[in-house]
């Protein structure tokens, strides 16, 4: 990393979760290079995916799990690395 690079991630881990969210998810849209088509396909696909959870979820096949243990789960395993 740059020391220009460090010094600009020093001054955003400052910042409140919040706006560090808001520029997380701004880098990761400026590197999105999907097109057009590439689009309507993987909007196709979730589309297919939330129906398929929706009707798991409604047969009783699937179950749901609240965020803060999914949360839990997730700095976990980050933290075991």
């Amino acid at each position: 990393m740059t020391a220009m690079a460090d010094k600009l991630l020093q001054e955003a881990l400052a910042l409140s979760e919040r706006e560090r969210a808001d520029i997380a998810a701004r880098l990761i849209e400026s590197l999105d290079t999907v097109g057009e088509d590439e689009i309507a396909e993987i909007e196709a696909a979730w589309a297919a995916e939330i129906e398929r959870r929706c009707i798991a979820l409604d047969n009783g096949t699937t179950g749901t799990t609240a965020w803060e243990d999914v949360r839990r789960q997730i700095k976990a395993e980050i933290l075991r690395k």
